[in-house]
């Protein structure tokens, strides 16, 4: 091979490699509908402070008014979260103070994996 192509070659994978974002594994659920499974690329992080405003048990929802979260880049601010696991809402109510973790899905939903009432 010339030595021109040979640049060319490793440039060309050097380039590709350092734009490229690694897509991670989507499962799908019975209906079809992408999983609410975190993601690789988004860490939980550190627990965050936050307080119930609503436990939603069936829909296997919370709604967190909560302070900053580093690991998603996510300002102060009260929205609705899926959970992991439903168990996690056994024990809470609205007006609880907690601390918590939480991902983003490969589905782009924010998805609470722990959750504890300060006391």
């Amino acid at each position: 091979m010339h030595a021109t192509c040979k640049t060319f070659a490793v440039v060309t994978f050097l380039v590709a490699a350092a734009t490229s974002t690694p897509v991670p594994a989507q499962t799908a659920t019975a209906a079809g509908a992408a999983s609410t499974a975190p993601s690789a690329a988004v860490p939980a992080g550190n627990m965050v402070d936050g307080e119930v405003r609503k436990v939603d048990k069936d829909a296997k929802k919370i709604t967190l008014k909560h302070g900053d979260i580093p690991s998603l880049e996510m300002p102060p601010m009260t929205m609705v979260f899926q959970v992991r696991d439903a168990a996690l809402l056994g024990t809470v109510k609205a007006g609880d103070k907690v601390k918590f973790k939480a991902v983003k899905s490969t589905g782009g939903a924010m998805v609470v994996t722990e959750l504890e009432i300060v006391k």
